[in-house]
């Protein structure tokens, strides 16, 4: 079995929040296809501490400790609720200060909440393009879900949930761990 660093980035500065709800449903998906190691980056948690850095090295030790676990994933679930049409700024300003070589082919689940269907494009307008300038592999699946889609602490959209599982799979066969991770996928067959 391959153990895949997997790290969310949830860009909601509230708590409780149905984009961290969503990002974990997303993670236990993916750990249903690999054996993974998970860490969880809560701008609800860090949002004050990432919002008072301008530079990297004003970050107290905490965030950048997370910004250092997001560098180093294998699979990276990116999940922002959307805030006038687009990822909130806490969510931004952790990608800006990111190293912007740290994720160059590494997967990237993307995930957005909102407050209706008429926000799912986030994820192709804002989302797609952002990780794309990080030269990230996004897989084709994003993951939206509004209001209707969850319910009682709980994902409920059987739609939604498919496209969790599908984006899970898509990532879990794009990775391949990095130096340092405890054990390395088999080699894939090459053809000519």
């Amino acid at each position: 079995m391959t153990l895949l660093r997997t790290v969310v980035v949830s860009g909601s500065t509230s708590a409780p929040s149905k984009t961290l709800l969503l990002a974990r449903h997303i993670l236990a998906a993916v750990a249903a296809e690999a054996t993974i190691e998970p860490f969880v980056v809560d701008l609800a948690e860090l949002g004050a501490e990432l919002g008072g850095a301008l530079t990297r090295s004003a970050l107290p030790a905490r965030t950048e400790h997370a910004l250092r676990r997001v560098e180093s994933a294998e699979i990276l679930i990116a999940a922002t609720p959307v805030y006038r049409g687009s990822y909130t700024g806490h969510f931004k300003h952790l990608f800006d200060l990111i190293d912007q070589n740290a994720l160059i082919d590494i997967p990237v689940i993307l995930a957005a909440t909102g407050g209706s269907d008429k926000h799912c494009l986030v994820i192709e307008h804002q989302l797609r393009p952002l990780f794309g300038f990080l030269q990230s592999l996004t897989v084709p699946v994003g993951v939206y879900a509004s209001p209707a889609d969850i319910a009682d602490g709980e994902v409920r959209s059987e739609l939604v949930l498919s496209r969790i599982r599908s984006a899970a799979r898509q990532a879990v066969q794009l990775a391949s761990p990095r130096p340092g991770s405890a054990v390395r996928p088999p080699a894939l067959a090459q053809t000519a």
